[in-house]
């Protein structure tokens, strides 16, 4: 059973204007809605967490943040173990960040600099070293783009299920009338439901997850054509034609662009 607890706070103030948490927790902890005056980057180096903000949930996996302007009511649920990278931002610099929440894309270079704080366990930056990389993170966050490849998540049992299992297997290249015959509903149901719930069309959640799944593997150094067979494409052409169609760009692109 989930158990419900605080996102952790700091205190009604920030002890500097970018202070940074690191905490590893386990699967299935909820934590309760709140808001802070700050605003929050919240970021997952290994795992998957759900957020629930702005009345839209969203999945972040290892390769976007999610950006919660200050005073914005937000929950969280925890899928799996997860390591999990907050960075607290006063109100007086996030002018020239979103101004609604939003997933951000990480750059390499934003990767750096949480990872750097993470590695040496800094969370007030004190020296000015650490106070100027601060800086760099909030330049970087400002032209960080927004992206729409967010996955959207559901509480409602049927559509909560379908996703489960999604998630254990996105190769799957099940239809939706079979998905519909194993959760017991009419196709049209199910359907509606996904609509209704996810804000999109089951074949489009299930891009959007192929999309995501793909990232680590081209970060780890998979082939195309390994990665095309592993998430259920039968060339590699049609999983290339998919991620330009979710990035505007080719997996090789990706890649370069990491280097």
């Amino acid at each position: 059973m989930a158990s419900n607890q605080h996102f952790p706070a700091v205190s009604d103030t920030l002890p500097y204007p970018v202070y940074f948490r690191l905490d590893d927790y386990h699967a299935h902890q909820q934590f309760d809605y709140q808001s802070h005056p700050w605003g929050q980057l919240t970021y997952c180096s290994t795992g998957v967490m759900e957020i629930m903000v702005a009345g839209q949930r969203y999945l972040s996996p290892p390769q976007y943040a999610v950006w919660i302007p200050p005073e914005t009511l937000h929950d969280g649920y925890i899928r799996q173990d997860v390591t999990f990278h907050s960075a607290y931002i006063d109100a007086s610099l996030c002018a020239q960040l979103p101004a609604r929440p939003c997933a951000l894309v990480l750059s390499p270079l934003l990767k750096a600099i949480l990872g750097d704080f993470a590695g040496r366990g800094v969370t007030t930056p004190a020296t000015e070293a650490d106070r100027r990389l601060a800086q760099v993170l909030v330049d970087q966050l400002q032209l960080a783009p927004c992206s729409r490849n967010y996955l959207p998540g559901s509480d409602e049992p049927v559509i909560a299920a379908l996703l489960a299992a999604l998630q254990a297997d996105p190769g799957s290249n099940r239809s939706l009338a079979e998905w519909a015959a194993q959760l017991h509903v009419t196709e049209r149901t199910l359907a509606r439901r996904c609509q209704r719930e996810l804000g999109m069309p089951f074949g489009e959640w299930r891009q959007r997850q192929r999309f995501l799944a793909a990232l680590p593997l081209l970060e780890r150094g998979d082939t195309v054509q390994a990665i095309a067979l592993e998430l259920g494409y039968s060339t590699a052409s049609a999983f290339i034609a998919m991620f330009r169609r979710q990035s505007g760009g080719t997996p090789d692109q990706f890649r370069r662009g990491l280097r």
